[in-house]
């Protein structure tokens, strides 16, 4: 069959964290299964160096997504809060991403006919006017948190004082009303500082866009859908698609990992998975209570660890040091027989699809969180820092498809309430009602992505659109 040729051509851009690289680009590789004249080229803006795990991925591409990475920034000239390192690196990125936009709509045999932009990228939106391109934002997030970033301005003007301060819950629309204490702390926690003016900044640029992606479905976050349809008729410019569940599809390797064998020999829906993500660590108290309450529980677990971290804001998990050294006395040697704990990474997408699994401890992360739902596994949720809150808020009281882990004011547990906790979703009498909503949810996500789904059609629709604008 022959290959079909691109007739024209768009442009990405992301930040550089993996979780939304990795996001992104997933939704390229839809993008072009469902409409395939498209080609389509990667910007991505770099600190120090490429993030391997990108590399990695890319590996896998079909040929008509290329990736090309912009001169890297030196992270000892970015400020030490990653937030901030992360907005200021892509600030400083964006004289070459003009560049390597101009010369590609100078030389590319197809049109460049749009650009696909981080919502911490937004700087990209003003490119594209100049270029006379249309331009969209992809949120690698929930519905929830978009409508947050997207209702910002007002609640800037709505809400007096401090946000953790508030009282009254905060009203976000077709959203659960949630604490002021619940929003994401790095931008939220002081309206006087340099992350909370720079994400308002941030939100007042999205109006340049002409569309907004969001990486979740219809079916999931109805309310949160209807809301943000209602706001889109008032602007008719401004279209909302929701193109998910965009998840990495694991790989295909017929190397079985050792947590995939050991999967193998355990019972079905029999264990717990705990991962915090490609970014999130505990502290060594953290470490201590949940590798206790694991224990405890006797029930069977997985858990992807990683050195410890005493502060709430993202990690930097290079160090070379053996993570298994920071757990409890004994620890590894009790429970041979129950759990396996292995180092830093561990294939996500495989261990959640497996029989064996039956709950993910999870720090709610989106990207885990739609893998979870992907593969019809119960959650307890143990969120960490960013938007993770308001991920749990939408998984126990929205979608009530889990457990949480009930923080307390320093964020340390005890090992009683975790091994309950665990025992709660593994055995308990809620298992069975939260089980079968979940099953609802993964049945809803597969049919969001099959070939009549609401998710292939907004995704035809803004392919159409896309199209639309070639010269």
């Amino acid at each position: 069959m022959a290959e079909t040729k691109p007739t024209s051509h768009i442009v990405v851009t992301s930040i550089p964290l993996f979780s939304h690289e990795s996001s992104v680009i997933e939704f390229c590789k839809r993008l072009i299964q469902v409409h395939n004249h498209f080609q389509i080229t990667c910007i991505f803006p770099t600190i120090d160096a490429p993030i391997p795990a990108t590399l990695k991925l890319l590996e896998s591409l079909p040929s008509t997504i290329h990736c090309t990475f912009l001169p890297p920034i030196k992270k000892q000239d970015l400020p030490q809060e990653v937030t901030m390192q992360l907005e200021l690196g892509v600030t400083k990125s964006m004289p070459s991403f003009r560049e390597s936009l101009s010369l590609l709509c100078s030389t590319s045999t197809t049109p460049v006919v749009a650009i696909v932009v981080d919502p911490f990228a937004n700087q990209a939106l003003e490119i594209a006017k100049e270029f006379n391109i249309l331009s969209f934002m992809y949120f690698p997030v929930s519905a929830m948190t978009t409508s947050l970033h997207l209702h910002l301005p007002i609640l800037d003007e709505q809400v007096s004082g401090e946000y953790m301060d508030h009282v009254e819950p905060i009203e976000i629309p077709g959203c659960t009303p949630i604490r002021g204490q619940d929003l994401p702390r790095t931008f939220f926690e002081d309206r006087s500082s340099i992350a909370y003016e720079t994400i308002l900044r941030q939100t007042k640029r999205f109006s340049l866009a002409d569309g907004v992606l969001i990486n979740s479905f219809s079916e999931m976050e109805e309310s949160t859908v209807r809301a943000l349809m209602e706001k889109e008729q008032s602007n008719n410019k401004q279209l909302v698609y929701l193109v998910g569940p965009i998840i990495q599809t694991g790989s295909n390797e017929l190397n079985k990992s050792v947590c995939v064998k050991w999967l193998e020999n355990q019972r079905p829906k029999s264990v717990l998975y705990v991962s915090f993500g490609s970014r999130g660590s505990l502290s060594q108290e953290q470490i201590n209570e949940l590798a206790l309450g694991l224990e405890l529980s006797g029930q069977k677990f997985l858990w992807v660890l990683r050195e410890p971290n005493n502060s709430e804001i993202l990690g930097d998990h290079s160090a070379k040091n053996d993570p298994l050294k920071y757990l409890p006395s004994g620890f590894l040697g009790r429970t041979k027989e129950q759990g396996l704990v292995v180092s830093f990474w561990a294939p996500q997408t495989q261990i959640l699809s497996h029989t064996s699994t039956g709950g993910f401890l999870t720090h709610c992360g989106w990207n885990s969180t739609l893998e979870s739902i992907a593969s019809g596994v119960p959650m307890i949720t143990w969120p960490l820092f960013g938007e993770q809150r308001l991920n749990a808020i939408l998984l126990i009281e929205g979608l009530k498809v889990g457990l949480k882990v009930k923080l307390m004011r320093v964020a340390l547990q005890k090992e009683e309430e975790i091994a309950k906790v665990i025992r709660d979703l593994m055995l308990g009498e809620e298992r069975s009602e939260i089980e079968q909503r979940i099953e609802e949810l993964k049945y809803a996500s597969t049919c969001a992505l099959a070939e009549d789904g609401s998710s292939t059609r907004v995704l035809s629709q803004l392919a159409i659109r896309m199209e639309s604008n070639a010269k």
